[in-house]
């Protein structure tokens, strides 16, 4: 699979501190033993790789970019 950037600087950011903070709020609000917590955590960790990877495959799938050339 050919992993060009696709997530622009911004949206990296929004990714990852959203990825945090479901995270967080997964183990230390809601638990890992519930059922809003795995979501939580599953959702934090997926936006949180893909903010670190500057890749998001579903925006592959759509054929969205939120990355410009310039972006750094």
């Amino acid at each position: 699979m050919n992993f060009n950037r696709n997530v622009g600087s911004i949206d990296k950011n929004i990714r990852l501190l959203a990825g945090i903070v479901l995270l967080g709020w997964a183990m230390l609000g809601a638990g890992l033993a519930s059922t809003a917590g795995i979501v939580s955590a599953i959702v934090g960790a997926i936006l949180l790789f893909t903010g670190v990877m500057n890749f998001c495959p579903l925006f592959k799938l759509l054929g969205v970019s939120s990355y410009r050339h310039n972006d750094g």
